[in-house]
């Protein structure tokens, strides 16, 4: 929850100010926490429109995740239903994009206190985005992808509808009870899980391979580029065979690895993770570190977790379809193109 001194002053002010450019609409009275409707909302603005008197009523919430968002919302449609033509309106620090989209499928209208707002009834239509705001999600998303929260979210994403307890799950991951939780607890904000009693299963796993996608930072790797003589194809198989002798967790991923699970196109340069510092098998690998022209590239990843569900293709290990799409996706142009054909032929198929 976003701590903020006087929020319910701020977001009548964020309100009003949304609807002070429209000529022919008049602010009559704005009250927060009102009596109405033999209930409580947070606030009533009552207007004057062409002449007529109109309300809205507006929930305030600290959290503009979706579960929130939606709680405000059916709060509001439950006002409405005894209020013909009083308008509801969500507001929040920070709307999300999930609740957003609730907001509009439900005839809501939405505001941050930011000034971004989407109002729409009778002849008021104000719609203002890319203001920027103050109240971010950055806590939310350190926490969600953060390397060892990351390390649960490879698990879910890897094992389709499985149900998992907290505990179970922890082990998987190699992780504490608490960061379990705590992810968890991020997720249902998000409703894309399904919690019961005993344990908890994913239910919108595209929506958060997607999020996932445009938060993924690939430079957390240590990363190294070289040139090889050999063919990419030789190269993957030296690097294999060499790892695999002295037990160094590896895997080949980007256009290495989609090569191996959706083939698109050719590709001329190798990438692959190796938990291990490298600089002390460039001379095994016959490689020569260069500023341009690599045709190699080599990670030491930021988090063992990063290899969590290895494959094997025919002797050769290749990270998960997740961590490769996330990594193709960082790749622009042809690796956007690779990542789809990934998600659309095997990803999809988890579920």
């Amino acid at each position: 929850m976003v701590k903020i001194e006087n929020l319910e002053i701020k977001a009548r002010d964020a309100l009003l100010d949304c609807l002070q450019d429209i000529p022919f609409l008049q602010v009559m009275n704005a009250t927060l926490q009102p009596e109405y409707g033999g209930d409580r909302t947070d606030l009533r603005v009552i207007l004057k429109l062409n002449g007529e008197i109109r309300n809205i009523i507006a929930e305030i919430k600290r959290n503009g995740e979706l579960r929130y968002a939606r709680q405000a919302v059916n709060q509001l449609l439950r006002y409405l239903q005894y209020s013909p033509g009083t308008y509801g309106v969500f507001i929040a620090p920070y709307i999300s994009s999930g609740a957003a989209k609730l907001c509009l499928e439900e005839g809501i209208g939405y505001v941050d206190l930011a000034g971004n707002c989407h109002i729409s009834f009778e002849t008021i239509y104000i719609h203002k985005e890319g203001k920027a705001n103050p109240f971010t999600r950055k806590r939310y998303l350190r926490s969600l992808f953060s390397p060892k929260a990351e390390r649960v979210l490879r698990v879910l994403l890897s094992t389709g509808l499985k149900e998992w307890k907290v505990e179970e799950l922890a082990f998987e991951a190699q992780v504490s009870f608490g960061q379990v939780a705590n992810v968890k607890r991020l997720l249902a904000e998000q409703e894309w899980i399904d919690a019961k009693a005993i344990g908890f299963s994913i239910v919108k796993p595209f929506d958060l391979i997607e999020e996932w996608s445009q938060n993924y930072r690939f430079n957390r790797n240590k990363v190294w580029d070289f040139y090889s003589l050999l063919s990419s194809t030789d190269f993957e198989y030296k690097l294999a065979d060499l790892f695999q002798q002295e037990r160094i967790p590896y895997g080949l991923t980007g256009f290495s690895g989609s090569a191996r699970y959706a083939p698109t196109v050719r590709h001329q340069r190798v990438m692959a993770y190796v938990q291990d510092d490298i600089e002390r098998w460039f001379d095994l690998l016959a490689i020569k570190p260069v500023d341009s022209g690599a045709n190699v590239t080599i990670m030491k990843p930021y988090d063992e977790g990063v290899l969590y569900g290895n494959q094997d293709f025919e002797g050769i290990a290749v990270v998960s379809p997740i961590q490769n799409y996330l990594d193709l996706c960082s790749l622009k142009g042809r690796g956007e193109e690779a990542a789809q054909a990934l998600f659309d032929k095997v990803i999809k198929n988890i579920w």
